[in-house]
């Protein structure tokens, strides 16, 4: 390894660590102190939703292993090679064994749905926040 992978393998996990915990702590302290009215505090939940749906992702694709075959024969499915993966389909995830068994954990896809549309909710929230401080702003004035 070069020394800017090994510094990157060093560097980065601590910092990921740092944003979520950053964020989970500024999601927390804001929720009884009213912050969500303000469209910065939409940004830490968000986080923690991408996040969310990085680990969910990853635990779909990466759900049969290297070898799918090998993986089906090992949890005691047989495996039927028509039933193979595309790899260029993204969503909705599946790793077939065969027309019946499914690699996939059955809560990735739902919540991969899930987490898009609250991410979708955090920049609604974060719009409505920003109208309803414009709002506020121009009446007062």
């Amino acid at each position: 390894m070069d020394a800017v992978s090994v510094t990157a393998a060093v560097v980065l996990p601590p910092f990921l660590l740092a944003a979520i915990a950053l964020s989970v702590w500024k999601t927390a302290r804001g929720l009884p102190t009213r912050q969500w009215r303000r469209p910065r505090w939409w940004v830490f939940p968000a986080v923690l939703l991408v996040v969310a749906g990085c680990v969910t992702w990853f635990i779909g694709t990466f759900s049969s292993g290297l070898d799918a075959r090998e993986t089906c024969l090992e949890r005691g499915f047989a495996y039927d090679d028509a039933h193979r993966r595309d790899p260029s389909q993204g969503f909705p995830l599946h790793h077939w064994c065969n027309a019946d068994q499914d690699l996939v954990p059955a809560f990735v896809n739902p919540s991969l749905v899930a987490i898009a549309v609250a991410l979708l909710g955090c920049a609604a929230g974060s719009v409505a926040a920003a109208v309803a401080g414009r709002k506020k702003g121009k009446g007062g004035g």
